[in-house]
């Protein structure tokens, strides 16, 4: 097990609400890691709706997903928060009075004092190919993510879909590998038109190889792939050497092992109180989409509300000893000191 990171409050989620709290938070003096499944941050804003238009923030009559995004990193950058992506959190393990140590799939260790989980409607899944026997691949010649560039060094690589991401790790790929196949089921992609001509070109002068049709079958034994079985739009079946494959299909939202957590759960959502919006576990938070309580209405803004009221009660378990007096950023020296303003 890894040496044990310690902060007062770790964060499992990185969209709008998990961002927003780390302002609170941070007001509050109190310092944030955040973990998030996803490869950026930003959360659905990001991953799903990066373009498109968003018409109830208050005071911003109309602002992108990834715009949200990017002005809720330029608020919280006083906070220097520390962000973990790529990661699933795992487990849960009440340690203390307050404290929780937290693991992820990807073998850190969190100690912290204060759970908060802003998971949106749950993790982000990578939806699997119909392919038979692919689980046996899984993790070892079958990968759905690209946690390290290095490790496909010199692989013969077959990255299937046509999306941004598969487009995305074609082109960040193909240097380095021994040899990167695309394959799509149609021969026009959902990936920005600049990849997609960056692709083209490369194929042309023969440095990877474009292929139409889909995976039927794989090739291998223990874990190992030796090739892929592909059926193309003509029904006529082929096979191409390959000892890894990314299949990017997109992405399916889980409840994740939250329900394994300890955490009381209703029709797959996080109970709540509407005081500090604290689940039935003393010290660990939901706010946004991933929590319930009468009268919740699914919008950023409520779970923006619900990071303030999480961090007035978060401080009280970070600092049991410190009387919280409550201030606001427009008429205190010391906030406005915090956020570099005065």
């Amino acid at each position: 097990m890894s040496e044990a990171i310690k902060t007062d409050v770790l964060i499992i989620g990185a969209g709008p609400c998990g961002l927003f709290a780390v302002f609170e938070l941070g007001l509050l003096d109190m310092k944030v890691h955040l973990v998030d499944i996803l490869d950026k941050l930003g959360g659905q804003c990001a991953e799903l709706y990066p373009e498109k238009p968003i018409y109830d923030i208050p005071g911003i009559p109309m602002v992108t997903g990834q715009g949200l995004t990017d002005a809720l990193m330029e608020q919280i950058k006083p906070f220097s928060p520390t962000f973990h992506l790529n990661e699933m959190i795992q487990t849960i393990e009440k340690i203390g009075d307050p404290l929780f140590r937290v693991t992820t799939d990807a073998g850190n260790v969190f100690e912290s004092k204060v759970v908060v989980i802003a998971a949106g409607g749950g993790s982000f899944q990578p939806k699997r190919p119909p392919v038979p026997g692919i689980e046996a691949y899984e993790g070892k010649s079958v990968f759905y993510a690209v946690r390290k560039m290095e490790q496909f060094r010199d692989k013969e690589l077959l990255i299937v879909g046509g999306g941004d991401s598969a487009l995305d790790w074609t082109l960040n790929l193909h240097p380095i590998a021994k040899r990167v196949t695309l394959l799509h089921r149609r021969d026009d992609f959902r990936a920005a038109p600049h990849s997609v001509e960056q692709m083209r070109q490369l194929v042309a002068s023969g440095k990877m190889d474009l292929k139409i049709g889909q995976v039927t079958a794989l090739e291998g034994a223990d874990g190992v792939l030796t090739g892929a079985k592909i059926k193309g739009n003509d029904n006529q079946e082929s096979a191409i050497s390959c000892d890894t494959i990314l299949p990017f299909f997109g992405l399916t939202m889980k409840i994740g092992p939250i329900a394994e957590w300890g955490i009381k759960l209703d029709n797959n959502l996080v109970p709540v109180d509407t005081e500090a919006f604290e689940t039935n576990v003393p010290g660990i938070f939901a706010i946004g989409d991933i929590n319930t309580y009468p009268g919740k209405l699914k919008l950023i803004l409520s779970g923006f509300h619900e990071g303030a009221l999480m961090a007035q009660k978060a401080h009280r378990y970070v600092y049991p000893e410190k009387r919280l007096v409550f201030q606001y950023t427009t008429s205190s020296s010391s906030l406005q000191k915090k956020l570099g303003v005065n």
